[in-house]
C-alpha cells in the first residue's frame, strides 16, 4: 500500500539463500537446539531490499555441488549459513562465488563472516543474577554441541566464574556425554549428587523432569534452573535470551555488506558480530537470601 499511495513502482528483489544443514534423523533438529527465526532473517533482508528463499542442505539427498548448481541457476549471491548438523555439510559448499555468512560458530571450517550472542557474557550476567539472588553453587550442563557452537564460550565463562569463588562453592561444568539429552539423565543425576548445586544453567526440557522427578528436588524450592537459550514461549523459566533476532539482523548485514562491494569467497580477515545476550527473570529462580 505504500508503494501504491507513493506512485512508485514496485522493483523486483534480489533474493538470499538461507542454507540449513538439515540431514535426516539428525538429533540436533529437536527443539532444544533453537533455530535463527526465518521471520526475524527476513525481516532484516527486506530492509536491505532482499528476498529470502530457505534451502535445506541433505533434505531429499540435495549436496553441496547440487545446491550450488542450484543457486547459481537463479542468480542467489548471498548465502546466510545456519548450521544446525554437527556432520557440517555446509563446510561442503564451494564459497569462491558466494557472499556469505553464518549464524555461531558450528562451521568449523572454512571461516566465513559469522555473527554470535556473546555468550562469555551471557554466562556471567547469569552468575551475577544467581549470585544477587542468593545462590552461591552455580552449575552448567549443557551438550558438547551447545558448547562448541559457541566456541566453548559456555563452559569458558563458567570454568572462569568457578576461579573467582571460594573453592567450597566450585561446581564443575558437566558437558554431557552425547548431544542427545535422552540418554544423559544418569551423568546429570550422579553429577548434581556429587556437586549438589543450588542453581543449575541447562536446558527447558528434560532437566525440569530429572529434577522433579529423578531427583525428587522442587524448582525453585530447592534448586534453581535457568535455560542457557530461553525464548519468549518459555514463559515457566528464567533464562538467558540470545536476542536472534538480532543476531539475524547482523548476519544479513554482513552479507548485503559483501554483495555491494562485490566480494566473494572465504575472507582472508573473518569478521565477528557479537550480540549482547539479556537475562530474562523467571519463576523458576527465587530470592533465598
Amino acid at each position: 500500500m505504500e508503494l501504491v499511495r507513493g506512485h512508485r513502482a514496485q522493483k523486483t528483489r534480489a533474493t538470499l539463500a538461507l542454507v540449513r544443514d538439515d540431514p535426516p534423523d539428525d538429533v540436533l533438529h529437536a527443539e532444544t537446539y533453537n533455530y535463527v527465526q526465518l521471520e526475524d532473517i527476513r525481516r532484516r533482508a527486506l530492509q536491505h531490499g532482499y528476498e529470502i528463499e530457505e534451502f535445506g542442505l541433505g533434505r531429499g539427498g540435495v549436496s553441496a555441488k547440487r545446491l550450488r548448481n542450484i543457486l547459481q541457476a537463479r542468480g542467489i549471491g548471498g548465502l546466510l549459513i545456519s548450521v544446525q548438523s554437527s556432520r557440517q555439510l555446509s563446510a561442503q559448499i564451494d564459497y569462491t562465488e558466494f557472499a556469505a555468512a553464518t549464524f555461531g560458530y558450528g562451521l568449523t571450517a572454512p571461516k566465513l563472516h559469522q555473527a554470535s550472542t556473546n555468550m562469555t557474557q551471557g554466562i556471567l550476567t547469569a552468575t551475577a543474577h544467581l549470585e544477587s539472588r542468593g545462590y552461591r553453587r552455580i552449575g552448567l550442563a549443557i551438550s558438547p554441541w551447545i558448547d562448541a557452537r559457541a566456541d566453548h564460550t559456555y563452559s569458558g565463562a563458567m570454568l572462569y566464574y568457578q576461579q573467582k569463588v571460594t573453592p567450597k562453592n566450585r561446581v564443575p561444568p558437566l558437558l554431557f556425554p552425547e548431544n542427545d539429552l535422552s540418554h544423559g539423565e544418569l551423568p546429570f543425576q550422579k553429577w548434581l549428587r556429587k556437586y549438589q548445586p543450588d542453581a543449575v544453567i541447562s536446558f527447558h526440557r528434560l532437566v525440569p523432569d530429572w529434577l522433579r522427578d529423578g531427583l525428587g528436588l522442587r524448582i525453585p524450592e530447592d534448586i534453581a534452573l535457568v535455560v542457557h537459550d530461553w525464548v519468549p514461549t518459555m514463559t515457566g523459566f528464567a533464562g538467558i535470551d540470545h536476542q536472534r533476532d538480532q543476531v539475524a539482523a547482523a548476519a544479513v548485514d554482513l552479507v548485503a555488506t559483501q554483495l555491494q562491494h562485490n566480494e566473494t569467497g572465504v575472507p582472508e580477515s573473518p569478521r565477528q558480530v557479537l550480540v549482547s545476550p539479556r537475562f530474562v527473570d523467571g519463576p523458576s529462580i527465587r530470592d533465598i537470601k
